[in-house]
């Protein structure tokens, strides 16, 4: 992690935050698994978290996928700030703000998985009229944060993070692509969350699905760039 300056982030141990990074990036994408698989749910106008939901026939399998993906993350983001911590040419702002903002992302991923939505209110009434009332499990109820803080984990990650390499001339991939994968994230971001104000409103879905898929597409990518980053940069 290197650069040919004197100011870069230090190579020891970043192959397993690379690793850690890549592999997270890879199982937060299981739910296209949903092209070939039956799941019941339109994904045009679905919450990606209903495929994990606790009265869905594959919940289990989308729970454990989401669980692996935000242990991965959270390892690598807790191993990136160690090495910050460990090494003082490293630890500049933006990089602290994006590494624990990755970590935040990994922990409420992972929690996501235990705190399942109870049934789906986007395609049950009966489950958005009980949602409505406050009549659904604690479990249910808190999902909605633990979904909050991690897609606010994520895109402080992502800013802070593409900020720091352009900053401070790491990660060249990253410093070349990620200011349009932030622009597009952001986007998507709008979206979904116009989407869900019109739907809890009772005004439709408005495409939440497909919305919300752009979004977490959009931050796995970006996680993989990141590794990959990283990893080049090791080599460097």
């Amino acid at each position: 992690m290197r650069t040919n300056g004197s100011n870069g982030p230090s190579v020891r141990s970043a192959w397993p935050v690379a690793t850690l990074i890549g592999l997270g990036a890879a199982a937060y994408t299981a739910w296209v698994l949903e092209v070939v698989l039956s799941t019941g749910l339109n994904p045009i106008e679905t919450y990606v978290s209903e495929l994990a939901a606790q009265d869905q026939p594959l919940g289990g399998l989308f729970r454990a996928t989401d669980f692996t993906a935000g242990v991965l993350v959270l390892l690598g983001g807790l191993l990136a700030l160690a090495r910050l911590v460990r090494y003082a040419e490293s630890r500049r702002p933006w990089a602290v703000i994006g590494w624990a903002g990755i970590t935040l992302f990994g922990a409420a991923t992972a929690a996501d998985a235990w705190l399942p939505l109870s049934c789906a209110p986007t395609v049950d009434p009966e489950c958005a009229a009980r949602e409505t009332a406050g009549l659904v499990p604690a479990t249910h109820q808190a999902h909605a944060v633990s979904s909050s803080l991690a897609m606010t984990g994520a895109l402080t990650g992502i800013v802070a993070l593409t900020i720091a390499a352009r900053r401070y001339g790491w990660f060249a991939p990253l410093a070349r692509y990620g200011p349009a994968l932030v622009a597009l994230e952001l986007l998507a971001t709008a979206w979904t969350l116009t989407a869900i104000a019109m739907f809890t409103a009772g005004h439709g879905t408005w495409a939440l699905g497909a919305g919300q898929r752009l979004q977490v597409l959009l931050v796995a990518l970006w996680l993989g760039l990141l590794a990959h980053s990283v990893h080049r940069e090791r080599r460097t």
